[in-house]
């Protein structure tokens, strides 16, 4: 019921998106409805019908992508503060989120299961006559747990896909529940960065220093002449220190920490403070294993294009690794070319604008690199497999074509949805900039330099990797 308000209850945009996810999912499971019908009608051919059936992995993979992006894109079912006294923490948000998107994805395979008795003319007595429509299967039953365990495929997997993505996870900082548990000082639970000696804790004294109790040091015990010079030696050299610092606007010294009575009674370690840009300043560790994987696609299809072996698709294993071997190097590669434009953009004296957009692309490369390498590696290998099995000049069927719309329409949309996702991650960045006097067509700019600079990249990348895998067999 909280899944259904949430869904009623949200933005034009938030119910657009989820309405492109609910098509995308009638797409998917007519294709699955089609492959049965297939092997239905052809129970004589099951290697065509399994063919058709494994086809079908590329847009139900599509589809779900695109629904985790539009989930993880989602506001309202993201966690809030004061939710969790109500009983809604992260981990009902997450299964409220799950609820959802299964709840979209069924309406989409009811959507399909109606199309699909439509043309077969179950539902209105005529089913529809043309060339090529052996796949409806019209007059022969459809068994019904077939077709439910078809139907239920994307919903579940889509709702699966959600719930281990929105997953709560711990921060990186924090200790791991599946480490070992030991006992330190009393009253510590989980062992403590630094080890203290047996009986530190309850040696006589150790814990009552004077300066804690306001005591004067001449109470505890009297200091000699040298133990004496050297305190007020080392007290003037940390002074001479503190002085040398910077202070705030305020006049307090950023680095100083207050003491237990208020009071800057130290130095705060250089370790504790925050370096600029230190988000943006890690590369993703993906380039160089896309890099590779992406050689080894060329190799494999300049291998197959060399030899030229038949010329049946199941007799070309080596034409067929070569284009997908390469699209998952694109798509590994993604973040870390994303790093690398953003490296580039701000190289070289920079101005503000540059900058700027630079600094964006280094923080986002994994958020806007992955589905950028993703639609790279389909446009790529839709165009090598196009390519490779059409080379006779017949035209693709409908369904090939509606497999192709399907997975190019996912990527593309989920591109989007990140590029959204992350507009509205840095809408505090953008306000703040306002704020300081920046003109307002400077966030306009900033995003159409950074779209110009990623087109200029991925886009002579992908036309010569979809050009080097594509490359048809010799003779």
């Amino acid at each position: 019921m909280l899944a259904l308000r949430l869904t009623r209850g949200a933005r034009p945009a938030v119910q657009l998106r989820r309405l492109l996810v609910a098509a995308a999912s009638a797409g998917t499971g007519f294709l699955l409805l089609c492959a049965l019908g297939h092997a239905i009608g052809r129970p004589d051919a099951p290697p065509d019908s399994l063919l058709r059936l494994l086809w079908c992995a590329a847009p139900l993979a599509a589809t779900v992508y695109f629904a985790v992006a539009v989930a993880r894109a989602d506001p309202g079912t993201g966690p809030r503060p004061g939710l969790s006294a109500l009983g809604l923490g992260p981990v009902r948000m997450m299964a409220v989120s799950a609820t959802a998107t299964a709840l979209t994805c069924a309406l989409g395979s009811v959507t399909a299961l109606l199309v699909f008795l439509h043309l077969r003319g179950d539902l209105t007595g005529t089913p529809f006559d043309g060339s090529g429509t052996d796949f409806l299967a019209a007059g022969r039953p459809l068994p019904l747990p077939a077709t439910l365990t078809l139907l239920t495929l994307v919903p579940g997997s889509a709702s699966v896909a959600v719930a281990v993505a929105l997953r709560p996870r711990e921060p990186a900082g924090s200790p791991s529940r599946s480490g070992r548990t030991a006992y330190g000082r009393f009253g510590a639970y989980r062992a403590t960065a630094v080890r203290e000696t047996f009986g530190a804790y309850g040696r006589f004294g150790r814990h009552l220093e004077p300066a804690a109790h306001g005591r004067r040091p001449s109470a505890a015990r009297q200091r000699t002449p040298e133990e004496a010079r050297a305190h007020l030696q080392a007290q003037t050299q940390t002074q001479t220190q503190q002085d040398r610092l910077p202070t705030g606007p305020s006049g307090q010294d950023p680095e100083r920490t207050p003491g237990p009575d208020g009071t800057a009674s130290g130095l705060r370690p250089a370790a504790a403070v925050p370096a600029s840009g230190s988000g943006s300043g890690t590369a993703p560790s993906g380039l160089p294993w896309g890099i590779a994987v992406l050689a080894v696609g060329l190799a494999a299809g300049a291998y197959a294009s060399r030899t030229g072996v038949g010329a049946v698709p199941g007799e070309r294993p080596g034409a067929l690794a070569g284009p997908v071997l390469a699209a998952v190097g694109l798509a590994l590669a993604g973040p870390g070319l994303t790093h690398l434009c953003g490296r580039l953009l701000q190289s070289v004296r920079p101005g503000a604008l540059r900058l700027l957009a630079g600094r964006l692309l280094m923080t986002e490369a994994t958020r806007i690199g992955r589905p950028l390498g993703v639609v790279c590696a389909v446009l790529s290998s839709a165009y090598a497999l196009g390519s490779l099995y059409y080379t006779d000049g017949r035209p693709a069927g409908p369904l090939a074509l509606l497999g192709v719309l399907l997975v190019v329409g996912c990527t593309v949309a989920t591109l989007l949805t990140a590029a959204v996702e992350a507009r509205q991650a840095h809408a505090g960045t953008t306000a703040a900039l306002l704020r300081l006097g920046a003109p307002s067509s400077t966030p306009r700019r900033a995003a159409a330099l950074r779209a110009g600079a990623l087109l200029a990249l991925f886009g002579p990348l992908t036309v010569i990797v979809a050009h080097l895998s594509g490359l048809s067999p010799a003779p």
